[in-house]
């Protein structure tokens, strides 16, 4: 966008940020309800009783089955907000909206080989239940441990990704500053809650709390207005 734009086409280009303000808040509420759905009331579940997934998760395949369906459909939409902002985001700041963009497409593949995991998870705990051995249990323990490491490394590139996203916002006032600086530092925090796990110690999930203050809040936004005529620095 530049000052030599006319009228009509400052016109248009608000209204296309307003309608790829609108898509993407729709498309961050796909997100932000189906997962809570898959990891809390479905697998939280099967993976905390007692035995954990091994001894569970046969009995429950539906359950476990529709979890990692919800888990790929969430990573989809990962991919589909990034390709939504693509056309948006390009024009503001090439390199920005590229690392979105890859960001968003590499949750897209964290998500589906963690889902994968799960679903690797029922067919071992299938297994075992038709015919126990010390083989399957060691198997098991290396699908589960794969399964969490893919869980967490999804985590910190979905920090990553939302990082990057309120940056943009930020920096061309796409929404209010002050939504888009929270969001930045919500992001971070999520990065630090999950960096613990790296070094053998719990994650700090107090640290996650913010980010869905900001979610919730930037959807609020979105879905009212959508995004204002960019401008940049």
């Amino acid at each position: 966008w530049t000052g030599r734009q006319s009228g009509g086409a400052r016109m248009t280009d608000a209204v296309d940020a307003r309608r790829a303000g609108r898509i993407i808040g729709v498309l961050i509420v796909l997100q932000l309800v189906p997962a809570p759905v898959a990891n809390f009331a479905l697998l939280a579940p099967v993976l905390r009783a007692p035995g954990g997934y091994l001894a569970n998760a046969a009995a429950y395949p539906l359950q476990v089955t529709t979890a990692a369906l919800l888990g790929f459909f969430v990573g989809a939409v990962s991919a589909g907000i990034g390709i939504t902002a693509w056309p948006l985001f390009r024009r503001l700041n090439q390199t920005m909206a590229l690392w979105f963009l890859t960001l968003s497409v590499l949750g897209f593949v964290l998500l589906t080989m963690e889902n994968v995991g799960v679903l690797t998870m029922l067919s071992v705990s299938k297994q075992a239940a038709a015919a126990p051995s010390v083989d399957v249990q060691a198997l098991a323990r290396t699908v589960g441990s794969a399964k969490s490491w893919l869980h967490y490394t999804n985590l910190m590139c979905a920090g990553a990704t939302i990082c990057v996203l309120y940056a943009v916002l930020f920096r061309f006032r796409l929404v209010p500053r002050a939504l888009a600086a929270f969001g930045m530092v919500a992001a971070v925090l999520e990065i630090v809650a999950v960096l613990p796990v790296y070094f053998g110690e719990r994650a700090i999930l107090q640290l996650v709390a913010p980010l869905g203050l900001s979610q919730f809040a930037l959807v609020g936004v979105l879905l009212t207005r959508g995004f204002v005529h960019p401008r940049a620095e």
